[in-house]
């Protein structure tokens, strides 16, 4: 309740999905309309009509995270949504690669365009910069980190550097804003 900020279940309290999919991580799309989430287990995004006035989710589509033909084992990880709401980006452990989606504004519905390699071993977590062109995802169980140059018209990823070797297992990278020049002290 707003008034004593006490909690209170929804009608319906919870949403069921798939059993045993494992849902790990979700976004939202910029406009507040659809719910995307990466399903770890099941290496899937759920994609998500979400009623913000009723608190309820309807399920629109699911879609595989890896290539078609890949039957190894795999997780799925993080999930982001580009800042255009154009694109969306999960990363898959076992398969180490992210895969890029595009995004209908209209439906919220998604459609695989690339799986591309992270250079290393379980890409847990990535980022995208603030401004939308620069992709960062760090191998948790090979010490390293890579940067994709992010197109803007596509949402496709290329690698824009060389891999960089890291001290120890990374999984969390953050763009942390960084204040203006403070005036210095005479």
């Amino acid at each position: 309740m707003k008034k004593t900020g006490t909690l209170t279940p929804n009608d319906p309290a919870y949403f069921t999905d798939h059993p045993a999919s494992g849902p790990r991580h979700l976004t939202f799309s910029p406009d507040g309309k659809f719910v995307y989430a990466a399903h770890e287990i099941a290496n899937v995004v759920g994609v998500y009509r979400w009623d913000s006035v009723k608190g309820v989710l309807t399920e629109l589509q699911s879609v595989s995270t890896l290539p078609a033909d890949y039957k190894d084992k795999s997780t799925a990880a993080e999930i982001q949504i580009h800042p255009n709401g154009k694109f969306l980006y999960v990363s898959n452990r076992g398969h180490d690669s992210i895969a890029v989606f595009s995004v209908d504004s209209t439906s919220g519905l998604i459609t695989l365009l690339q799986n591309i390699s992270t250079q290393g071993k379980t890409p847990r977590n990535f980022t995208l910069d603030p401004t939308g062109h620069w992709l960062l995802a760090s191998n948790q169980e090979s010490n390293s980190a890579i940067v994709f140059s992010v197109d803007q018209t596509t949402g496709r990823l290329t690698q824009a550097g060389p891999l960089a070797t890291l001290p120890a297992a990374p999984f969390c990278e953050r763009f942390v804003a960084v204040p203006a020049a403070m005036p210095s002290a005479k």
